[in-house]
């Protein structure tokens, strides 16, 4: 299958809006973003509800992130998904593919008619993501830890090069106990990758049980220090927070962001509840989650 063609039309409106939002005051850059973020939801429940499978709660909680990266922060060009001075952007916690899809889609690098194919035979938009079918995403993730190797690497790949751009990644928490990861998090900060940024969706729920239950990773940014890297800690949903968050590093060292967020954010009977990991809604649920989320 080849790689799905972009959107030009909504790709130029994300390039005004994107030019919008990063100079604008700072409650209309808020208003901005909060308005994409509840469209990327929206279509995220309509995608889990028509492929009756999904991971709702975790996708909920890391659109706002997702969001603002793309929004507010990162330089990418939906016409052009492989141009060479784009930043990176690796999604480890790739069973959240719905909200990444989404998002993409709503920037332009396909069309969001595609998002009605979420996860049915033979569609593009798999339950985790394929670099070689979907534009905007640089690798193929779904088995939980290695998000953080693979960032790595492309941090380093850029610092070898000399090049300017920046690797992000978002890596679930509970996906941390997953010793690659610290692999990787201890060789970027003894490379000095100031141009990696790690978030972390800190939402405290994984399959089946809270993270501190399962296996306990507080104090989380301390371990991170202990690993060298910049650690800052903020609001998962507060988009202003989260932009100041994800700018550059201003130690040298790698920047770890701990994004404190809750499982199924702006669904109120999914908020903080375990089992919305991996559940599809009713007909009846989806009606209210929608209602819910228009505000």
């Amino acid at each position: 299958m080849a790689l799905l063609p972009p959107d030009a039309a909504r790709s130029a409106g994300y390039r005004e809006l994107t030019a919008r939002i990063r100079r604008a005051a700072r409650p209309d850059r808020e208003a901005e973003l909060a308005r994409v973020a509840t469209d990327v939801r929206r279509s995220v429940v309509r995608m889990i509800d028509r492929a009756r499978m999904g991971h709702i709660g975790g996708d909920l909680s890391v659109t706002d992130i997702l969001v603002t990266c793309f929004y507010g922060v990162m330089s990418v060009d939906p016409e052009h998904p492989h141009w060479p001075g784009r930043d990176r952007f690796v999604l480890s916690k790739g069973h959240c593919a719905a909200a990444l899809y989404s998002t993409l889609a709503h920037c332009g690098f396909f069309d969001t008619a595609e998002l009605d194919t979420f996860m049915a035979p033979l569609s593009a938009l798999n339950g985790h993501p394929n670099k070689v079918k979907v534009p905007g995403v640089e690798t193929n993730t779904g088995a939980l830890g290695h998000g953080l190797p693979v960032a790595t690497g492309c941090a380093i790949a850029a610092k070898m090069d000399g090049a300017s751009w920046r690797t992000f990644v978002v890596l679930g928490d509970g996906e941390l106990q997953e010793g690659s990861n610290w692999e990787a998090a201890m060789a970027a900060a003894h490379h000095g990758l100031s141009s990696l940024t790690a978030v972390v969706d800190r939402n405290r729920l994984q399959q089946g049980a809270r993270t501190e239950d399962t296996n306990a990773l507080d104090s989380l940014p301390d371990k991170w220090r202990s690993f060298g890297w910049e650690v800052r800690e903020v609001d998962g949903h507060d988009h202003l927070a989260l932009l100041e968050a994800l700018s550059g590093s201003s130690t040298g060292r790698p920047v770890a962001v701990i994004a404190n967020t809750i499982k199924g954010k702006g669904v109120s009977f999914m908020e903080d509840r375990v089992e919305w990991h991996h559940k599809v809604p009713t007909a009846e649920q989806v009606e209210t989650a929608l209602a819910e989320l228009a505000g």
